[in-house]
């Protein structure tokens, strides 16, 4: 009789989840499956993992599309803080400050091996994740970027950012990306401050956009009193430009 009574006193155990909390469950174990093993494994590999029948996780997402779109909601999206647009935006302060802030919060956001993995993984699969992120980084972050660079150059405002400049914007914020791609990823030696990286990377964008956009005959605002190393680098290779 005792051995009988243990499955059912164990059972009794097991906590009982609501939808909401069973849906949110197979999101992240979905999430931490697809860092893992990529997107081509199917849905009967992806319920093992979750610990469930392949009709349960059906009843919650229809298709394995429909769980892709919930992560890249869950891990793209949701993390973006609405605040920082604003932030972009404070014209009370200095574009470079701004930026600065701007970057330090959102690399914390995006330098984790998970958020990588997947953001790699879900570009060699041809989904839509990287487009649509590519999308939202291009209209909320860069385009406005552009325009505060724009303003503080004493340059009108226009309607979108042109070919070049827009160009210019993801040569910078790509180099950003990528040092978190060579730290977590590649797990390769990295300047370990990183933000003196930003502050660097911020350097050269700001002294490039400036030399190259700029309005003639605008005064310059001053730079900090100790600027990046790579600032005092960049200023020499564009000053030997044929401008």
């Amino acid at each position: 009789m005792s051995r009988k009574a243990t499955p059912k006193r164990a059972r009794a155990k097991q906590k009982r989840l609501s939808p909401q909390d069973r849906r949110q469950e197979f999101v992240a174990k979905a999430t931490e499956f697809f860092s893992e093993e990529g997107f081509g494994g199917g849905t009967r590999d992806l319920a093992r993992r979750l610990g469930v029948t392949q009709p349960l996780l059906y009843r919650y997402f229809p298709s394995k599309d429909d769980l892709i779109k919930e992560v890249y909601r869950t891990v793209y999206l949701e993390p973006l803080d609405t605040g920082w647009e604003k932030l972009l935006a404070d014209r009370s302060r200095p574009v470079r400050d701004r930026l600065q802030e701007f970057y330090n919060a959102y690399t914390k956001v995006i330098f984790t091996r998970k958020w990588l993995r997947i953001y790699l993984y879900s570009g060699l699969k041809g989904l839509d994740i990287n487009r649509w992120y590519v999308g939202v980084v291009r209209d909320k972050i860069l385009a406005r970027i552009i325009r505060e660079c724009r303003h503080e150059a004493g340059l009108p405002a226009q309607n979108k950012p042109t070919p070049s400049e827009l160009e210019m914007a993801w040569v910078f914020h790509s180099g950003i990306f990528y040092y978190g791609v060579r730290k977590y990823i590649y797990e390769s030696p990295v300047l370990e401050d990183k933000e003196q990286m930003i502050r660097d990377a911020l350097d050269a964008y700001l002294a490039g956009f400036e030399r190259l956009f700029g309005a003639p005959g605008v005064a310059r605002q001053a730079r900090p009193a100790q600027p990046g190393r790579f600032c005092t680098q960049m200023n020499s290779a564009l000053d030997k430009l044929p401008i």
